[in-house]
């Protein structure tokens, strides 16, 4: 052993640790993940593996927080990170800063990720889903108070002379914030204003990253939470949010979810003509199917000659129906009488007879005078007599006995 360098075991491994990580400081891998274990500390342990071998890895947890999808036992992913040396087993790990899904972005696996969930949740389930209302008066809005989504809502509103009452609730909607403002807003809106007809949860057009506030799960769940019917108006009209497969009704644009609310009036004439015209069908059709059927039971054999069937019976039977209609006459006989007895004693008794026998009402102060005592000289009062009416002033008052 003379002339020969020993090395002890923590020497070796402190020699590796040097070389590996200098030589590995910034490395991308491409592997499958396994062996996915989070720990309470928040950090994510798993392996990274391909067909022939495989590496430790972790992610701390400042950035596991960062990612958009959720980790997943054979995802194919590509990690960016560095080679860690564990002096202490002598094993090598994969520290990881970066995690990108191979064959599909980070974001787009985020989407497809949550969409699965909550559709396997049934909040995408059309019986769950409201009705709009057909002509709604008080609108609520949740988006950007700059943005192009409510200058779009507006100029619809406008243009189409809509006699709505339009509550704004100004949010953010892009940016870290974006996605608990608009939480709030559609929260706030339910609390405090829970007789608007419908709310309107939008923004203008953008990249996938700019509409992503409307992909997160907690405005999703805010969105299935309302009591109020929820329109989802966010972007253009190829795109489609988590928000949009959640909301009651999905409208392409904002623009065209305020045309969706507030029905122009040639609209309305042309639906109301349309229901017309459908009515008048429908009606044609019923009306040919009961003929249809009154002739076919017209034509039979029975129906044409039922008197083989009963020949017996007709005479009682017209006796009966004479004997009847004798019954019905002399009710209706003695019910006549009564009423012209009845009206004779009425119009006996009617105002307007009275006063054609030569009396009067007298009004005093809008009030039928029956006191001459509460009379002062002087006062006005009216005079009612059969035909017509005159004002009189109290002369003298002349008090009973």
């Amino acid at each position: 052993m003379k002339g020969k360098i020993i090395l002890t075991v923590s020497q070796l491994n402190e020699l590796l640790k040097n070389l590996i990580e200098e030589a590995f400081q910034e490395i991308y891998v491409e592997g499958e993940i396994s062996n996915l274990r989070p720990y309470s500390s928040g950090h994510i342990y798993f392996s990274l593996k391909d067909e022939k071998s495989q590496i430790k890895s972790i992610m701390f947890r400042d950035y596991y927080n960062q990612l958009k999808f959720k980790l997943e036992n054979g995802l194919k992913v590509i990690c960016y990170g560095r080679i860690d040396y564990y002096l202490v087993r002598g094993e090598v790990n994969l520290v990881v800063y970066e995690i990108t899904p191979k064959g599909i972005g980070e974001l787009q696996l985020a989407f497809e990720q949550l969409k699965k969930k909550l559709e396997k949740e049934g909040l995408f389930d059309a019986k769950r889903k409201r009705p709009i209302p057909l002509l709604p008066q008080r609108i609520g809005i949740v988006t950007s108070p700059d943005g192009a989504a409510i200058r779009d809502i507006l100029t619809v509103i406008r243009r189409r002379f809509a006699n709505v009452e339009i509550i704004l609730y100004p949010v953010k909607v892009q940016g870290e914030t974006a996605k608990d403002e608009i939480v709030e807003g559609i929260r706030f809106l339910n609390e405090n204003f829970p007789y608007l007809d419908v709310l309107l949860v939008g923004r203008g057009g953008g990249s996938i990253e700019d509409l992503w506030a409307f992909n997160e799960e907690i405005v999703a769940r805010a969105i299935a939470a309302s009591k109020i019917p929820v329109i989802s108006c966010v972007g253009h009209e190829i795109d489609y949010t988590i928000a949009d497969f959640v909301a009651d009704l999905r409208a392409p644009t904002p623009s065209a979810a305020a045309e969706i609310v507030v029905k122009s009036k040639e609209e309305l004439y042309h639906k109301i003509e349309n229901l017309k015209i459908r009515l008048i069908q429908h009606i044609k059709q019923v009306i040919k199917f009961y003929s249809t059927k009154l002739k076919n039971l017209q034509e039979n054999r029975v129906l044409r000659t039922p008197h083989i069937f009963y020949e017996d019976k007709i005479k009682e039977i017209l006796d009966y129906e004479n004997d009847i209609l004798l019954h019905i006459k002399h009710y209706l006989d003695k019910m006549t009488n009564k009423i012209n007895l009845y009206k004779e004693k009425i119009l006996l008794l009617s105002p307007q007879n009275t006063l054609a026998r030569g009396y009067a009402i007298v009004w005093h102060k809008g009030h039928i005078l029956k006191d001459a005592s509460i009379l002062n000289e002087k006062d006005e009062v009216k005079v009612q007599l059969c035909k017509g009416s005159f004002v009189s002033t109290v002369k003298t008052i002349i008090k009973d006995g």
